[in-house]
């Protein structure tokens, strides 16, 4: 055997025993990819011998001692057993060996670091962290979280807010997904779960559970309600939020990039609670229609566009919070004139004239915005037939002329 050949065995030991210490690799695992290397570099560089053996229905495997290194080439038949097993190792296969165990090394070293940084996020799905935005995937943002990169995906990020090169920004850890791409850590600004997350840094009394966050509306960017409700005598829940001077709520506002947002006392008394969500709105006076379901609730003429608020908005987030359909009209109005208002998600695509099923798909697809329905996109989503596509195609253009 000449020195080389022995240096690079030496050498390819050393790394194994290395590696598995180090990192925290099962050896087998190591070895298993290196004997699959080892015989996938024989039948690239011996394709003569390997097509030999394939005529001849007989199998290559490899061996690597673990202890010191040396590695034989086998051929026999598929269920032959390990002494009837004929050695094949040509020489001077040494070297591409050594070449092969080190990139199976390296490869296996990303491997296992990347499971160990999703296995230590793992335990963090549904908390609130800082993170620092790296660079743009597509529509994609990828936000640096420290040990590991993090993928914020367009249906998670806030319509109105741009997400500048190095910018820190607080995300929720939603989840670890399966892409395309492998497992990828899925973080979001617009869940409604960040807010309480943050709610939570900033106000000792939520996370010691003296104070609870009983529901959230959030239109992520512009505006959010948040009912909370007292555990303890004593403690003001709205109080604690706002903080003195406001602080404790504004510091909230700062990370949601001047997000609005309304605290409210919660209430087991529906009315009361209703009243109290279409705020700043001021005497209302609220009936409920057990059959449909429905509330109405009468307002001041003077008190109505503040009842609604711009767009719908308050009347919207108030119905999302209390998870009661709201059915606005004024004192001096016609109950025709109603303004109806769902605890249901609303979405941009609720401009077309969508039917329902429709509607959905595109939902579950997260097409949810009038932008994202382009011809390539509609043509890959799954349950829609070519007469709704078409119907489809026509409610967009009669929208954007």
């Amino acid at each position: 055997m000449d020195t080389q050949t022995l240096s690079a065995r030496t050498e390819f030991a050393a790394a194994i025993n290395q590696i598995c210490s180090e990192r925290g690799i099962a050896p087998e695992t190591v070895l298993n990819a290196i004997n699959s290397a080892l015989v996938a570099s024989f039948k690239k560089d011996y394709p003569e011998q390997a097509l030999k053996f394939e005529e001849e229905e007989l199998i290559v495997s490899a061996d690597v001692d673990s202890d010191n290194g040396q590695f034989k080439l086998f051929v026999g038949k598929e269920d032959a057993k390990k002494k009837d097993l004929k050695e094949i190792t040509p020489p001077g296969f040494g070297r591409i060996a050594a070449q092969a165990a080190k990139q199976v090394i390296l490869q296996t070293i990303r491997e296992a670091e990347r499971d160990s940084v999703l296995a230590d996020y793992q335990e963090h799905i549904g908390e609130v962290m800082t993170g620092m935005v790296q660079r743009m995937d597509g529509r994609n943002v990828v936000i640096d979280l420290g040990r590991g990169q993090a993928v914020m995906p367009p249906d998670e990020q806030v319509r109105t807010e741009y997400y500048r090169l190095n910018s820190r920004l607080s995300v929720y850890l939603k989840e670890i997904a399966e892409t395309v791409k492998g497992k990828q850590i899925i973080v979001s600004r617009s869940d409604d779960r960040l807010l309480a997350g943050l709610f939570e840094r900033e106000v000792p009394e939520v996370s010691s559970g003296a104070v609870l966050i009983k529901a959230i509306a959030r239109e992520a960017g512009s505006r959010s309600k948040v009912a909370v409700e007292s555990t303890q005598a004593g403690v003001d829940p709205v109080g604690s939020c706002v903080g003195q001077k406001g602080v404790r709520v504004q510091a909230v506002i700062n990370e949601l990039n001047n997000e609005k947002i309304d605290i409210i006392q919660y209430s087991e008394e529906k009315d009361k609670f209703i009243k109290s969500a279409l705020a700043p709105a001021e005497g209302l006076n609220i009936s409920f229609d057990k059959r449909s379901g429905e509330t109405t609730v009468t307002v001041p003429s003077d008190q109505l566009s503040l009842a609604i608020g711009r767009g719908g908005q308050n009347v919207k987030l108030a119905a999302k919070l209390t998870g009661t359909k709201i059915r606005i009209i004024s004192d001096q109005a016609s109950p025709e004139s109603a303004i109806v208002a769902t605890g249901t998600e609303e979405y941009e695509i609720d401009q077309l004239s969508l039917d329902t099923k429709a509607r959905n798909i595109l939902v579950e697809s997260g097409l949810t915005h009038i932008e994202d329905l382009t011809e390539d996109k509609l043509d890959t989503v799954k349950g829609i037939g070519p007469k709704t596509l078409e119907k489809i195609k026509v409610q967009l253009a009669s929208y954007k002329s």
